[in-house]
């Protein structure tokens, strides 16, 4: 039986005032089946073609951050599933964003994640 589930790309945007964007990776939420997983991949060299002084070793500790948060470890390990997608998608002006969340219904959201990493952030 499909569930409902959700799902952001998280974009790596190393001159906000640009508006130049990467996907680097992607946050599965499901609550009906109580999942929430990120996903992420880091390109370097595609990413220091926007940005040739872009910090990588920052940014993966940032995304690693992010990846715990959706484990539910670390400073937010507290609060539900469902709070932590929604913090992790609210708007943000920083480096490290996520698209607006989108819906659908699925049987499998690990499927779903591996599916959307493969369409929507390799290359």
């Amino acid at each position: 039986m499909p569930h409902v589930f959700e799902y952001a790309l998280v974009r790596v945007v190393p001159r906000p005032e640009r508006g130049e964007f990467m996907n680097v990776g992607v946050i599965v939420y499901s609550a009906p089946v109580r999942f929430l997983r990120c996903a992420v991949e880091v390109d370097a060299d595609r990413l220091r073609a926007l940005d040739p002084e872009l910090d990588i070793e920052v940014l993966r500790d940032a995304l690693r951050s992010m990846c715990q948060a959706c484990e539910g470890t670390g400073p937010m390990a507290e609060s539900s599933a469902g709070q932590r997608f929604r913090w992790l998608t609210a708007p943000r002006s920083t480096i490290l964003q996520t698209s607006p969340a989108h819906t659908g219904l699925t049987e499998d959201p690990e499927r779903e994640l591996t599916r959307v990493m493969a369409t929507q952030v390799r290359t």
